[in-house]
This record gives structure tokens, sequence and C-alpha cells, in this order.
């Protein structure tokens, strides 16, 4: 069977403009969240989020095309061509029918959208950009990164809510391995802090409470947690053949062993009880792995630092893990970056693919009082060095009932 491997990573998020400084602020336990500075947000329960900061379209693609972009393609074009410079490839016309585009995005051009419905209220509908209904679909950012890079293979956006950029990395992996392609540019990108979409997060009433510190207000698994925190960025990974990679000599971060999906079946917003969705991805992904569970050393969980949530994705552990699971790092890295929503799968499995390679385990930061009903070794606040980490797994959960599971291995 086709073997799968990372060979490229490229991030814009709240911690950091490229992928060596997100990983860096990771580990250093830097949060990225404060008040929200994109819009007015004085009138809203709670007003804080993480934001890009000093992102500048320009300084990555061309401006006259970057203005036509809603923010979440921008994100995803910044990413790419970061990951594609990483993998050490330039796809060009010989390697283009052999490289697909998985990206996907929960919300699509969100940004854009609001801001189209503004403007036909204001200034009627002649005035819409005629550019407007191609950049605010959820797989505009698969159509300008093909159209850049010259990728013709396989060409798709997958749309999972939160679970969204596990799913897009593990359905391009499937690509791969079924023959259709050589070479993936896979992940998720989100831009979702628009006054109506914030408005939305709000109404659901699992905001998290903004802290007198706001780097401090998303403390998942730590009892006092009550809400996730918004947050908005992109995350790319480059996906080749094991036998591609190494013809051209590229370096290999780690294998993509492994990937399940599945739904609760349960309901549009609460997580099934019994976490029995998030049980049967973590599961298929072990199976179609071919590991023991025994050989799962890290963890790097969806988090997000809600009551349910937290306390429904560690009883799917246990279930999944058994008695291992209490030898086993499990993080939750939504506490720096808040929660990327489309993005998040997607920068969670960079970071697991990160500690495999660089065998450390980044912090769950702001953890200070334990929860009974959440016992696990959360790596509390500080980053952990680490030797003979060979097997990893990230998990999403999403909106819907969506969950996705990605199980790494040492190349």
């Amino acid at each position: 069977m086709t073997r799968v491997v990372v060979t490229g990573l490229g991030a814009i998020t709240p911690i950091g403009n490229d992928m060596p400084s997100t990983w860096q602020s990771a580990l250093a336990g830097r949060s990225g969240i404060g008040p929200i500075t994109l819009f007015d947000a004085s009138m809203y329960e709670s007003s804080i989020a993480g934001e890009v900061k000093d992102f500048v379209p320009g300084d990555f693609m061309p401006a006259k095309e970057a203005r036509y972009m809603d923010r979440n393609v921008q994100f995803a074009m910044a990413a790419t061509l970061e990951a594609l410079r990483d993998a050490g490839i330039e796809i060009g016309d010989g390697l283009g029918p052999s490289c697909g585009v998985v990206i996907g995005s929960g919300a699509g051009g969100y940004i854009m959208l609001e801001e189209g419905v503004h403007t036909v209220r204001d200034k009627g509908p002649r005035r819409i950009n005629p550019f407007f209904l191609s950049n605010i679909l959820p797989d505009a950012a698969t159509g300008h990164i093909a159209i850049a890079t010259g990728a013709q293979g396989p060409n798709m956006a997958v749309i999972s809510a939160c679970a969204t950029g596990a799913g897009a990395i593990g359905e391009a992996a499937e690509i791969i391995k079924r023959g259709d392609a050589e070479m993936m540019i896979a992940g998720g990108t989100e831009s979702p802090l628009s006054p109506m979409l914030y408005a939305a997060f709000n109404a659901l009433r699992a905001v998290a409470t903004t802290d007198a510190d706001p780097a401090k207000s998303c403390k998942p698994f730590d009892k006092r947690r009550d809400g996730f925190v918004v947050a908005e960025g992109g995350a790319i990974m480059i996906l080749e053949s094991e036998e591609h990679a190494k013809a051209r000599g590229a370096r290999i971060y780690a294998a993509l062993a492994g990937y399940g999906s599945s739904n609760d079946a349960f309901d549009m917003v609460a997580s099934d009880e019994n976490g029995r969705g998030a049980v049967l991805a973590m599961e298929m992904a072990l199976r179609k792995a071919g590991v023991e569970r025994e050989r799962i050393g890290y963890v790097n969980a969806h988090g997000t630092g809600t009551p349910m949530n937290d306390r429904v994705e560690t009883m799917a552990l246990k279930r999944v893990l058994a008695e291992h699971v209490y030898h086993v790092g499990v993080s939750s890295t939504k506490s720096m970056t808040g929660h990327m929503m489309g993005a998040a799968g997607a920068i969670e499995a960079a970071f697991t693919v990160m500690a495999l390679h660089d065998q450390v385990m980044p912090p769950t930061i702001n953890y200070e009082v334990p929860d009974p009903d959440c016992d696990l070794d959360y790596v509390p606040n500080e980053a952990r060095a680490v030797s003979g980490l060979e097997v990893a797994m990230s998990t999403s959960i999403g909106l819907g009932g969506h969950n996705a599971a990605l199980i790494f291995e040492q190349a």
C-alpha cells in the first residue's frame, strides 16, 4: 500500500505568520488571543478573538489579485506558498497533472459575503463586484491555489465544520493512496471574524467569558473553563507518496499513517454524551494505521475549552486508549491560538507533526484548576521535551456531529 508522508508545512495564525514562528510561539506558551480590532465588538457579550497580526497580503501574493480574495483565501494562499517552499518543490507543468488540492473552510468567504449584503442594501445591486461570486465560495481557495501553482490534479473543498482541516488532510491522503495523485496541497483556512458571524457564535452561549487578561480566557480542560475563543488563520500541509518524496530527495517530517472520519448522528450543536462519534473516528484511524493503541504517545486534542467538549473528549480518549491513556501527553493548542474553525484541524495536525519531528509536546496553557472529569496529563503550561515519541494523534470535533482523527508516525 502507498505510504503518505509530510514534506512541507505552512501557516498563518494568531501566534505567527509562518510555521516556524507559530511553532516556536506554541512551545513558548505564547497566547495570540486579545481584543477584537477587525470590527467594533463593544456591543458583544464577548469581545476577544485570536486575530492574525500584521498580515499584509501583498507580502505573499500580487496585491492586485489579493484585493479580490476573501481574507480566508489570502490566508490559504500565503500558507500554501510557504509550504511549497518548505517542501523544496515547484509544481510547474511537469508535476501539475499529478498534484491536487484539498483545502476546506467551514464558512467560506463570509467577510466578503457580509460586505456584499451591505453593498446591495446601501448602494444597489449594480454595485456588486464582478469577482464577488467566485470568491465567496467555500472552494475559492482551491481554485486560486490551482491557478497560482499549476496544480491540475484532484481539486475540491472539504466542509465539515470544525473538523474541516483534519478532514481535508485525511481525504487528500486517500487520493494519494488510491493512485490519483503523487502530491497534494491540503489543509484548512478560515476568516470568521465578521460582525454577523461573531454574533452567531455569541448566540451559541459557548464563547469564553473575557478574562481581565484576554490571553487567559481560553482554559481547556481546566475546571474554570467556560467556552472557546473564535480565531482566524490558515494551515497547509504538503503530502506526497513516500516513493515520490524519496525519489526527489525530500526532507520528510513524518508519515500520515491513519485517518478516520465519523458523525455522532445526534445533534447539530451538542456532542453525544458518550463521545461515540469521536470514538469511531479514532478507532478507524488506528485500524487504518495498523498501530496498537499502546504506541500512541501524544494527542493534540480538539480541546475547545467548553465544559461539554472537554469532558466528552476526555471520555472518548479513555474509551479508545483504555488504561494507556494515563501514559499519554494530551494538549490543547487552542489555549494559545484560539479556535481557528475550519483551519483548526490543519494547524493542530501540523503541531502534531512537529511534536514528532522535534520530540517535544506543546503545552495547554492556562491550566490551573484540575477537573475530576478531565483527569489526563494535559501537558500543563510548559512544553515538554520527550524521547522515543513514535506515534501521535490529532483529533477534531465539529458542529453537526462531525469528527476526524489523524495518526502520524515517525518517518
